[in-house]
């Protein structure tokens, strides 16, 4: 097994999706796609998220994905599996696997649907440190899960040596900037929505772990390299490039938008998993529309080096 890497500061990460065939992980398919990501230049690839229908996995394919992915990275980038639910055991028992599996980290939602709480989410994390040395980045989505980490919480999760970051899907950039210093220095923060992740990085973020890159990942991580090395007027070009692409596929990324582009970019099947169905036709002809930029010249050749 090769030895796990944790992600480096000012990187674009992909949340992969998670590509089927006849119901079936789609085992060719997903080792392509992390192929091209790394040779595109990604700074590590998230498996098994809610961009990667990870709830609509069975045990058994989750760690399919995970040790697939792992194996295909080779230790050229880190992998990151998101193994949170809103039962601690279930947790800790996917943590731990994907800690024998060899991932760098556990991208870990706040508990959702059941709002545990301040004081819960608090013990869940403190449960989940205690019984895994896998480091752990608390994905904050509260739009998903209506749960909301304070000020306060997050200062009693500085406290907790395992959280080793925080995926702030907020698009709440005065929020972010109004964290204390060394709330900002005890966690690395990455942007988990798309469509504020250069302002994010500009007010100081680490980086992205980006839905949108699975499509065109060159171009997230051009914006990302530009920002951190100062160099604004481009960062914010390429924004104004991606940002019709971004609108259309969703702030965080809905898994049948990404795949429909995708299918456009990379010839891969659409399937998904129900509850999620296909995107409307009148959202794929956006998606279509969005993507025209980046296929017009050369048309495939052109998309497969984005």
């Amino acid at each position: 097994m090769e030895t796990a890497r944790m992600p480096r500061p000012g990187g674009a990460i992909t949340t992969l999706i998670t590509p089927f065939r006849h119901g079936c992980l789609d085992r060719p398919a997903l080792r392509a796609l992390a192929e091209w990501q790394i040779l595109s230049g990604v700074d590590g690839l998230t498996v098994c998220s809610t961009t990667g229908e990870g709830p609509t996995l069975s045990q058994q394919e989750r760690a399919e994905a995970i040790d697939l992915v792992i194996r295909s990275a080779a230790g050229r980038v880190p992998v990151i599996a998101a193994t949170g639910t809103n039962s601690t055991d279930s947790t800790i028992a996917l943590t731990r696997e994907a800690e024998v599996l060899g991932a760098a980290a556990a991208l870990v939602t706040v508990p959702y649907y059941s709002k545990p709480g301040q004081q819960g989410i608090v013990h869940h994390f403190e449960q989940l440190s205690a019984a895994s040395g896998l480091p752990v980045i608390i994905d904050h989505a509260p739009a998903q899960t209506a749960s909301d980490l304070s000020t306060e919480t997050l200062g009693r999760l500085a406290t907790i040596p395992g959280i080793f970051g925080i995926r702030d899907a907020t698009g709440d950039i005065a929020r972010f900037v109004g964290l204390s210093a060394i709330l900002r220095q005890r966690f690395r923060f990455f942007s988990g929505h798309d469509p504020s992740a250069l302002a994010f990085t500009i007010a100081g973020g680490d980086g992205m772990i980006s839905s949108g890159a699975n499509v065109v990942p060159r171009l997230f991580i051009s914006m990302q390299q530009a920002a951190r090395a100062g160099n604004l007027s481009a960062a914010r070009s390429l924004q104004d490039r991606l940002m019709p692409l971004i609108s259309v596929l969703g702030p965080e990324g809905d898994p049948a938008r990404i795949k429909h582009a995708l299918r456009l970019v990379r010839g891969l099947k659409a399937e998904l998993r129900l509850p999620l169905v296909a995107a409307e036709p009148e959202v794929c002809l956006a998606i279509g529309e969005a993507l025209a930029p980046f296929l017009d010249e050369s048309s495939t050749r052109m998309a497969l080096s984005l």
